[in-house]
């Protein structure tokens, strides 16, 4: 199962993903028109400044998730086929608790409502939209394998850079 992970390193802030996230869960799925819809998009992913770096936060989908526990309705649910967690409005009631429950602070409230909305890893696309929005890359949409892949990868190509090299931002050479 592919996750929507995170390189923290090459976030910029620039909130391209809340905006896309915003637009693709609207009625209309087009930015100017979404601005004048009567129910504000809520966007589902949320660029977090700590310190000198910025970290978009979303749904983990956790495996054993506190959301779904605490939900007293059942609207909150795992969709067996793909692992995600995802919320059902008809049977929401507005109680919050998955809201308190949720240690990533991912799930927030509907615009002018008590309901919630959540990452639903936007099921009608390939990717994530905020993924796809992301221009640094700083999202990506991977299977925990790819993503441990890629780590040993970086690792072994820093590994390998000449001595004096290690140091320098990025493994480029300085101009002396």
């Amino acid at each position: 199962m592919k996750e929507v992970q995170v390189d923290v390193n090459r976030c910029v802030g620039c909130k391209s993903c809340e905006i896309a996230c915003a637009v693709e869960h609207s009625r209309t799925k087009e930015l100017f028109n979404a601005v004048f819809e009567e129910i504000t998009p809520r966007r589902r992913v949320f660029v977090q400044a700590a310190g000198e770096c910025s970290v978009p936060v979303s749904c983990r989908h956790c495996e054993q998730a506190f959301c779904i526990r605490v939900c007293p309705t059942g609207a909150m649910y795992r969709d067996e086929a793909s692992q995600t967690v995802l919320h059902n409005d008809l049977r929401c009631i507005g109680c919050g608790f998955c809201e308190l429950a949720c240690p990533f602070g991912a799930v927030a409230r509907s615009a002018g409502s008590k309901l919630v909305v959540k990452c639903d890893r936007c099921p009608d696309r390939e990717i994530p939209a905020c993924v796809g929005a992301c221009p640094t890359k700083a999202l990506l949409f991977l299977t925990p394998e790819e993503t441990q892949r890629r780590k040993r990868s970086a690792l072994a190509e820093q590994m390998c850079l000449p001595e004096e090299w290690r140091s320098e931002a990025g493994g480029q050479r300085s101009e002396s």
